[in-house]
């Protein structure tokens, strides 16, 4: 008796699918190379930026507190932070015609414009608090700066993060802060009439409500247009660059900054590799945004501070208070569980 043959026809050879197991096991080695590389980037990349800032805070240190001549301080912050967007966005150039070639930008300018504002209005604001406060209280401020990004990311990026994220996220803060923050003398008198919000706190708050929205701005962008990392740094500084360059001409300061410069040359030596290691620093920053988010990018600069005096710990014999130990076991921990069980891609909202 002859038996009934069943064939089976595929319109297109290419559209039969192979269900076989070594198909899933080769699917399996591939997203479990694909995580090791995104592991190996992100340490390279936190690497760079945490040598490039770390040289830059020294300079930095140098031109903004060193004494020069008899008693004559250097006072020309807006030009040096101009000098450093200058420095930035010609960086940036140069690297997208040479051996960083990204294409055309199809980037709407409105968003870089919103970027380079924002970013400003940060520093700026996150400055002007330490007239207020004292600079471990601004320290300990910044250090949350990962969750207005994380928020407004979600309100105005249209990210969706897992639940755990935000716990991860949360933990690592919390330990920076902890860590950083430092005990008020036991003799200090605490006025009871001062108000639960001062104008340095306020300063804060904007500085980081400013931080979450170039983050979510930047997580449009990469939504929308896949932007890169090289036109990101280059459109964000010649937007800040412009904004300061009306800035420091309205009220003068660069006249002032020119008569100092004249009197005391060698500052220019300080001020060119303060601008070179940020302009290396933020090569290192909008690689992060551009490939993991600016999520990622603000714990790895807020946990760079935290690497740093603890590196001084080991390296020089400090010792820590058992509340910080309490806070680089919750850094860590935060960091490891992020790194392990955080690595589920947002989605943007339906």
């Amino acid at each position: 008796m002859k038996k009934d043959s069943i064939v089976i026809v595929a319109d297109d050879p290419s559209k039969v699918t192979d269900d076989s197991p070594s198909k899933d096991v080769n699917e399996i080695n591939m997203v479990g190379e694909s995580r090791m590389s995104s592991n190996k980037k992100v340490f390279i990349y936190a690497a760079g930026i945490f040598v490039c800032y770390f040289y830059f805070g020294i300079l930095q240190e140098k031109i903004t507190r060193s004494t020069y001549g008899e008693s004559d301080k250097f006072t020309y912050t807006s030009t040096l932070v101009f000098v450093q967007c200058v420095v930035n966005a010609l960086f940036a150039k140069i690297m997208l015609h040479t051996f960083m070639r990204q294409g055309e930008d199809p980037t709407r300018q409105l968003y870089y414009a919103i970027c380079g504002l924002s970013y400003l209005g940060a520093m700026v604001s996150s400055n002007m608090a330490l007239q207020h406060v004292n600079y471990p209280t601004q320290v300990v401020g910044k250090s949350c700066k990962p969750i207005p990004v994380m928020i407004l990311g979600v309100l105005i990026g249209k990210k969706k993060y897992p639940l755990a994220k935000y716990f991860y996220v949360f933990m690592i803060v919390v330990g920076v802060c902890i860590f950083m923050y430092k005990d008020k003398p036991a003799t200090s008198e605490v006025d009871d009439d001062s108000p639960l919000l001062g104008m340095g706190e306020i300063l804060l708050l904007i500085s980081l409500t400013l931080d979450g929205i170039t983050g979510a701005i930047q997580d449009r962008m990469r939504a929308e247009y896949q932007s890169k990392s090289g036109h990101m740094m280059y459109n964000i500084n010649l937007w800040s660059t412009l904004v300061l360059g009306v800035v420091v001409f309205v009220t003068g300061e660069i006249w002032g900054f020119l008569l100092f410069v004249e009197k005391y040359p060698y500052v220019m030596y300080n001020m060119l590799g303060f601008s070179i290691m940020s302009a290396l620093g933020q090569v290192f920053i909008y690689l992060v945004v551009s490939d993991f988010g600016p999520l990622l990018c603000s714990i790895i600069t807020t946990t760079r501070k935290f690497f740093t005096v603890l590196g001084s710990v080991f390296m020089f014999g400090n010792t820590l208070m058992p509340r910080q130990w309490f806070g680089t076991a919750l850094v860590f921990t935060g960091l490891t569980l992020d790194g392990v069980y955080g690595k589920q891609n947002p989605s943007k909202k339906k």
